[in-house]
């Protein structure tokens, strides 16, 4: 795709986004000719029953994987024709994830899993400790730098992952059923810390639930159907 024909608003593009699964006998269309536009600053939920193909879409979004056919465009660069490392410093600058399972590395405090991002993409260890502790104390989580997170409750590991997805200050966060193992009380406060950062941050936030009161904190709402947007 001729980068002049982007959306300029937008941060992330899909175009006819087609990802097919085969093997032996067995050829699965999971996704069929997905477009979808998230603007710069947009919250945007994705809704849909198990198997509807959200979680795929996201996966091919994050560039964790490969579409069969069509295109992503993450900051105007196709994401389908990079080399891998060039991938992994785009994915590293533009794109947060936040994932069901918080994903933390267990060996490390929290500071350092929240401050790794920083030092994967070379900041120095002092300015990511500085940066990491500021973000924490944002997110509410200054009393709990030092700690491993085996000893935060499921909250404080999800707001733990928010700030780990935000500290490189990414455009655009992936968020895959973010709020799915907390109870209400705790999800609601994950979802207004999310919608905080959104208009603090003007970050972009994409999110696959299942939660309709997550959905209807989303300026936009869209819904997949046997691999496709259904609106």
């Amino acid at each position: 795709m001729n980068n002049t024909n982007l959306n300029k608003n937008s941060i992330l593009q899909c175009r006819q986004l087609t990802k097919r699964y085969t093997q032996g006998g067995l050829d699965v269309e999971v996704l069929k000719g997905v477009n979808l536009t998230i603007g710069v600053g947009e919250r945007v939920a994705i809704m849909g029953a198990s198997g509807s193909g959200k979680s795929t879409l996201l996966h091919l979004l994050g560039g964790l994987d490969k579409p069969s056919a069509g295109e992503v465009i993450l900051d105007g660069v196709s994401v389908n024709n990079v080399s891998a490392g060039k991938l992994a410093k785009l994915r590293n600058k533009s794109l947060g994830f936040i994932y069901q399972s918080h994903h933390l590395l267990g060996e490390f405090t929290v500071l350092e899993n929240v401050a790794m991002p920083l030092l994967i993409a070379g900041e120095s260890v002092k300015q990511a400790r500085i940066s990491a502790t500021a973000l924490l104390q944002r997110v509410g989580l200054s009393h709990r730098i030092e700690h491993k997170p085996g000893e935060l409750s499921g909250g404080e590991r999800q707001r733990a992952a928010v700030a780990r997805a935000l500290i490189n200050k990414p455009h655009v966060v992936l968020a895959d059923e973010p709020t799915g193992n907390l109870d209400s009380k705790t999800a609601d406060q994950v979802y207004q810390l999310m919608l905080e950062l959104n208009q603090e941050l003007n970050v972009s936030f994409l999110v696959v639930t299942h939660d309709h009161e997550l959905a209807a904190r989303m300026g936009k709402v869209l819904h997949m159907e046997d691999g496709v947007i259904v609106g």
